[in-house]
């Protein structure tokens, strides 16, 4: 099946806030028939407000536009993101007066609202929803596009994933990559070679670990798979394997397929922003250079698609390589999609819509419909700007 997702273009024809981003959100949220859906519903905007000294989240005009559309349809919104993003989001822009309605803890102040999802994944078995997402009638899934070291990069999966469930459960995620066995200990009793092993890694991933120090510990986000430690490393001692670092994406497509399975079918839909691109999530609390030139706004009710689509266009686009940090720039790989190179090949952004589609969460097939063409012929325009 091929679904529909809507895009609009970060290029303008005209000078003219006709043809801007928040422009086209609202003719995505028209084709998206948002406002005729949302009746008597509770909504829920999730969304990553970040932290500390961020500045490359969503704008809070793409935030209020969507409020807006919300209200107009007889709605009920909120934007709902982790405890420790939420506590002090107004100084980065969003609160209930520049979005139009209220920002709160998907879990509560202290994450202690939640209900529990029994299914067994490695080394989960209970994933705790957020209660506040939960509890809402209507998703909208508000997504800002950039970078992951732990998966190449983040969206609307990972939007999803990590800010509906609690801390337990995204620790928990994250310490899926060390359940499949990578260190065998017998292979290596040598306390010197160890030492080489870990000073062969140019990351600083390779650790010893903190009970046993006979045991090595693979910190999956820095490492980006060059493989000098398997030079060193005697034969049969280290695997750098992708079921380690795929796990983590898995376990991202699951989580998501939990929380969607809380809203009725029909009670959700996605829109992804793709611009300011970092190379790094916005959890971290800064805002580096951008790394590739922006993508547009994406919109679809197919959270499969609307993920692909975005793949597909940032594939194209040019790594700004002068941007980068010199740590990743030393070390980027030549193939692949731009995340993958600077992240490593393991971390395959791709895979998250391939696990997706297999749970049965849509189609990596779409229809990109832009919904304002830029004229590539149009013609100067006369502007100027009012003195009143």
């Amino acid at each position: 099946m091929t679904s529909k997702v809507y895009w609009g273009s970060p290029r303008q024809a005209q000078i003219g806030a006709e043809e801007t981003l928040p422009a086209k959100l609202d003719l995505i949220l028209n084709r998206l028939n948002l406002r005729d859906r949302v009746k008597g519903e509770t909504v829920v905007i999730k969304m990553h407000t970040g932290n500390n000294i961020i500045t490359s989240t969503i704008h809070p005009v793409f935030v209020r536009k969507v409020v807006k559309a919300i209200r107009d349809g007889g709605g009920k919104p909120f934007v709902a993101d982790v405890n420790w993003d939420t506590t002090g989001a107004e100084e980065r822009g969003y609160s209930s007066e520049t979005l139009g309605c209220p920002v709160y803890p998907a879990a509560g102040p202290d994450e202690k609202y939640f209900y529990v999802h029994e299914k067994k994944f490695k080394n989960l078995e209970a994933w705790k929803v957020a209660g506040n997402i939960q509890d809402a009638t209507f998703l909208v899934d508000f997504s800002h596009i950039k970078g992951h070291p732990s998966c190449g990069f983040g969206g609307a999966f990972k939007n999803i994933a990590l800010g509906c469930m609690v801390g337990e459960t995204r620790g928990a995620m994250h310490d899926t990559v060390h359940f499949d066995k990578y260190w065998f200990a017998e292979k290596c009793p040598d306390e010197a070679m160890r030492k080489k092993i870990i000073d062969s890694c140019p990351f600083g991933a390779l650790v010893q670990d903190r009970k046993d120090p006979r045991e090595l510990h693979l910190h999956t986000e820095p490492c980006n798979q060059c493989g000098r430690c398997l030079k060193v490393a005697p034969a049969g001692s280290l695997k750098i394997d992708p079921v380690n670092f795929r796990a983590f994406m898995e376990a991202c497509a699951i989580s998501t397929s939990i929380t969607l399975s809380t809203f009725a079918p029909g009670k959700a839909t996605y829109i992804s922003l793709a611009t300011q691109m970092t190379p790094v999530c916005d959890c971290f609390g800064f805002t580096g250079m951008y790394i590739l030139p922006d993508a547009g706004i994406f919109g679809s009710d197919d959270i499969v698609a609307v993920e692909q689509a975005v793949l597909d266009a940032t594939a194209k686009l040019p790594l700004i390589e002068e941007n980068m940090t010199a740590s990743l720039r030393k070390y980027l790989g030549h193939e692949g999609h731009p995340f993958a190179r600077m992240h490593g090949p393991l971390k395959d952004p791709y895979k998250v819509t391939e696990y997706g589609e297999a749970l049965g969460l849509g189609s990596r097939q779409y229809e990109l419909i832009d919904v304002l063409p830029v004229d590539e012929n149009a013609e100067p325009s006369r502007w100027f700007i009012s003195a009143t």
